[in-house]
């Protein structure tokens, strides 16, 4: 399964799964339960794939973090937990991503993208390349 189909939407915790759209807006399911919800289109809905994190100098997209992290944990889930207090989760991310711009990118930023890390490794989703390089020749 690929970030195109892994949503955030906003006002409910965790992240979903695409499963189909309607003609009124989608269904999604709970990657942490598994309970199906619909969402209309005045939902505020991100896709994962389209969401990027401010750096110094551009915007890094959530995958190459993900990968990113990825590395750094050598495949396992994050050593720091969203929980952590404000300070560890800013060193945390430095160490990944050591030009993000800390005037646009605040803690509960990083809070949400080691959450939503974790998420996705529990649920065995960690192939985070972009599916546009394969695609190319």
């Amino acid at each position: 399964m690929s970030l195109e189909k892994i949503l955030s939407i906003a006002g409910k915790p965790g992240l979903y799964q695409l499963v189909t759209q309607t003609r009124t807006g989608f269904v999604a399911e709970s990657l942490q339960d598994g309970k199906r919800i619909t969402a209309g289109v005045q939902s505020n809905v991100s896709v994962l794939s389209e969401i990027a994190i401010y750096t110094l100098d551009k915007e890094v997209p959530l995958r190459e973090v993900f990968l990113r992290i990825q590395t750094k944990e050598k495949g396992k889930k994050t050593s720091v937990g969203h929980k952590e207090d404000k300070l560890k989760l800013e060193e945390y991310f430095f160490d990944v991503l050591p030009d993000y711009d800390e005037d646009r990118v605040y803690a509960s930023d990083i809070k949400k993208v080691i959450q939503w890390y974790n998420i996705l490794h529990e649920k065995g989703i960690t192939d985070f390349s972009d599916p546009e390089d394969s695609s190319e020749e």
